[in-house]
């Protein structure tokens, strides 16, 4: 396992992120210890989750098994902003409900700080100055480390950085965004911004919930049962079976098995290796629910892709830029 900087940090972080999302869901509290000392072992220090996954119980199934582990080796992630509970201030980035949210994480956690504590999405209804101060305040007392964002658009997250500068606050120093070979978008502004600014990313669903694992082929006409995808089209999440089950798909994961084939890898390895050897991007965010997957994902950090296979992906992946991006392309 290799680290690198977070961002313009001097803070170091395993080339793969352990997402605790499962824990408690789809994996037990036995399953999910299992797996995160598999990840300690293989050298992984980078775990993230979030006050809302399953209603705080990944974040206590990951306090508990922190409690006989060296804290001060480990780099802990976790976010605020979803609503907890019915009552109307248990949501957003208010002031009130960020300063509770970090006490109940802190208590669920069992910790008296966070590495990395992330804004989930941005809060139209919340000023931006009240979020902004309010984590600058957490930071000056200890409780953060450092703080980051999570779904927010290019626009939003630059002047969130603007606005930390100019008042001299603690400014985001991570975005957590989705990217893999299906949803590319990240490249056209958001990841620019990032590399521009020196913030680390994190990202979440390099594997698209599973698309790009391997286990779907073109011939099949809906996805298996017992599948994140099978779930996704049945709840209406973004990995629905009638979003990805295309052509282009297709022919990405044709590319992705040959080359998986040549080096006698998994799809999923060379799928997150792809990621891993991006520009600008710090760390894949890795959610599994088995320790065979995790055994598998960590694969990925024992080989390189070569420039050809690289461009392979690449030019299989690309994506036809929309208006001003296809203009200004065409005239660079």
């Amino acid at each position: 396992m290799h680290y690198k900087f977070l961002g313009n940090t001097g803070l170091k972080v395993s080339e793969l992120c352990l997402g605790c999302m499962t824990f408690g869901r789809e994996s037990s509290k036995a399953l999910s210890f299992q797996m995160m000392d598999m990840f300690l072992e293989r050298g992984g220090n980078f775990f993230d989750t979030a006050n809302v996954y399953e209603r705080g119980t990944s974040e206590m199934v990951l306090g508990e098994w922190l409690k006989d582990k060296p804290r001060d080796e480990m780099v802990i992630a976790t976010k605020v902003r979803f609503p907890m509970g019915d009552d109307p201030n248990n949501v957003g980035l208010s002031r009130k409900h960020i300063l509770q949210s970090i006490e109940d994480s802190l208590n669920r956690l069992g910790l008296d700080y966070i590495d990395l504590y992330q804004v989930h999405m941005w809060d139209s209804a919340t000023p931006l100055e009240e979020t902004l101060r309010t984590l600058d305040t957490l930071v000056q007392s200890g409780k953060v480390r450092y703080i980051g964002a999570s779904n927010f658009t290019a626009w939003q997250l630059q002047k969130a950085i603007d606005m930390s500068r100019y008042n001299g606050w603690e400014s985001f120093v991570t975005l957590q965004p989705l990217y893999n070979l299906l949803d590319r978008e990240l490249e056209w502004e958001l990841l620019p911004l990032a590399q521009n600014e020196g913030l680390g990313t994190l990202i979440w669903s390099p594997l698209r919930g599973g698309w790009l694992s391997g286990k779907y082929t073109r011939d099949m006409q809906a996805p298996p049962s017992g599948t994140r995808v099978k779930k996704a089209t049945e709840q209406g999440w973004s990995e629905t079976w009638d979003v990805y089950a295309n052509e282009r798909t297709w022919q990405i994961l044709d590319v992705l098995e040959a080359i998986a084939d040549d080096l006698d890898r998994s799809v999923a390895q060379v799928a997150l290796r792809w990621m891993m050897q991006r520009p600008g991007v710090t760390t894949p965010i890795i959610g599994v629910r088995k320790l065979s997957h995790l055994e598998d994902n960590l694969g990925a950090t024992e080989f390189e892709l070569s420039e050809a296979q690289m461009t392979q992906l690449n030019e299989v992946s690309e994506q036809p830029k929309p208006y001003p991006y296809s203009f200004i392309k065409d005239r660079e």
